[in-house]
């Protein structure tokens, strides 16, 4: 064996190029061989001097003019300099003389892929696959997949990775492909299927199982899919993806515990993220832990400062817990970045409401209604902001407005009623809320919270019970 093999390699490189611009110069020099020209061109086009990879690749043909190799390099050359048509050409010459280059193919496929000729380029390549077997074949099938995409059709995008598994099942690229366009066209039942066969001849490959798992995640089948993350993170204990999408499985699961734990893994593993911060708050959140969901909400927020979600949650978790003036501070933050989200200006509006600051939170439940006037929370939010404030005229026109722009919705009628009865028009409100409790008793509550005092109303009480004796009939 050679002591040092890249330090040979590299003097004779050194002589080589010597050689050749002695060749160029037309001084002496030893004869250079079609293969020393090759290498030539590889050295300039490695270091990206693509004019004088041109220039030896040209002298390399003058040289050896029926070189099919120096042909596909030149080609090669040509294609980079967005010289199509010459490329095409040239690689059509080099195909009379060796049609055996699986790379003649893969650049011919690119020129056509260049000159907005896709189905050429499909037609090409469909034909070379019967060519070539092996790593040939599978470079074919892979520029195939490309040449689909690149066509939008993704279906058979997904039909190439699938040939590539199952001639090579442990081909990683083809394995990181697939589980992305599994998701994108939702043939996870296809996936399945395919990756139980490669589990069943390598048990330890454990991008197979994480794409098991990203396919039952696809059909919602959580359990299933939380087994085979499980599986990938016992063959590789740093697969950070894993446990990445086993948190997304726990928390549809509604177990948030668990969700946190195997969030918090990825926290160790990988660099800080602004949505895992963001996922483990919700957990927290969703188990009423207002002050962790707060904690990690914040930690988003150092990370993203730009994203007003994030800023939004934090005062959320202040809103849960009625501290009213903490929200509004952070809202604020997520209204300079935007604005006008209805959701923003919804819980700004409950914030001011909730201080006694009615003028305010009116203002912001209107930008609200004006955003999605069918909407029925938003009009919700300014008839009780409206009633609470006393403003009692104002909350009987926005109920008729509310009813028109909600279809006739039956909460607007029992808000109406509430209205008409604190403006002293008793029989009008008692007509509202007959007609309200016959469309929706349900509602009946909603009706009570606005106005509370209205039970101690005997005519109330008796078309309540009514109703009621009469629902029981």
């Amino acid at each position: 064996m050679r002591e040092n093999p890249y330090s040979e390699d590299r003097e004779e490189l050194k002589e080589l190029l010597q050689q050749y611009q002695n060749f160029k110069q037309g001084r002496s020099h030893t004869f250079l061989e079609e293969d020393a020209f090759e290498r030539i061109i590889d050295y300039f086009d490695d270091k990206d001097d693509l004019p004088e990879a041109m220039t030896a690749a040209t002298a390399g043909l003058e040289q050896f003019p029926y070189s099919a190799q120096l042909m596909i390099k030149k080609a090669d050359i040509l294609l980079a300099t967005r010289k199509y048509y010459q490329a095409l050409e040239l690689l059509e010459t080099a195909e009379l003389y060796d049609a055996n280059d699986v790379n003649l193919y893969i650049l011919k496929t690119d020129c056509y892929l260049a000159i907005d000729q896709q189905s050429k380029a499909v037609e090409l390549l469909e034909a070379a696959l019967q060519l070539f077997k092996g790593d040939e074949r599978l470079d074919l099938l892979f520029e195939l997949a490309d040449v689909y995409d690149d066509y939008e059709e993704f279906d058979k995008v997904f039909d190439c990775l699938t040939l590539i598994l199952q001639e090579e099942p442990s081909n990683e690229e083809a394995l990181y492909k697939i589980c992305f366009w599994t998701d994108f066209t939702g043939r996870n039942e296809e996936s399945i299927v395919l990756h139980q066969k490669i589990i069943d001849d390598f048990p330890y490959n454990e991008i197979a199982w994480f794409n098991l798992g990203a396919a039952y995640q696809g059909l919602k089948l959580y359990e299933k899919a939380i087994d085979a993350y499980q599986y990938a993170i016992a063959i590789d204990e740093k697969f950070d993806y894993a446990y990445r999408n086993m948190g997304d499985a726990y928390l549809r699961l509604r177990k948030y515990k668990d969700a946190i734990e195997v969030l918090e893994k990825v926290l160790e593993l990988s660099r800080p993220e602004d949505v895992i911060y963001e996922a483990i708050g919700h957990c927290y959140q969703r188990m009423n832990n207002f002050a962790q969901a707060r904690f990690h909400y914040k930690k988003a927020v150092h990370l993203n400062p730009e994203d007003s979600k994030l800023h939004y949650k934090v005062g959320m978790t202040y809103m849960l817990e009625e501290q009213w003036q903490y929200a509004v501070k952070h809202l604020e933050n997520a209204m300079r970045i935007q604005r006008t989200l209805p959701e923003y200006n919804l819980a700004m509006g409950e914030c001011r409401m909730n201080l006694g600051q009615y003028k305010e939170a009116i203002i912001y439940f209107g930008h609200v209604v004006r955003s999605r006037p069918r909407n029925i929370t938003g009009w919700q939010a300014l008839i009780r902001c409206l009633f609470k404030a006393g403003y009692i005229d104002e909350t009987i026109d926005q109920c008729l407005s509310a009813l028109r722009a909600t279809d006739q919705k039956p909460l607007f009628l029992f808000y109406y009623s509430a209205a008409l009865f604190a403006a002293g028009k008793t029989k009008d409100a008692l007509l509202q809320l007959e007609t309200a409790m016959a469309k929706a008793p349900r509602l009946l509550k909603k009706f009570i919270e606005i106005h509370p005092g209205i039970l101690r109303n005997s005519q109330v009480v008796d078309i309540i019970a009514r109703h009621k004796k009469g629902k029981k009939g």
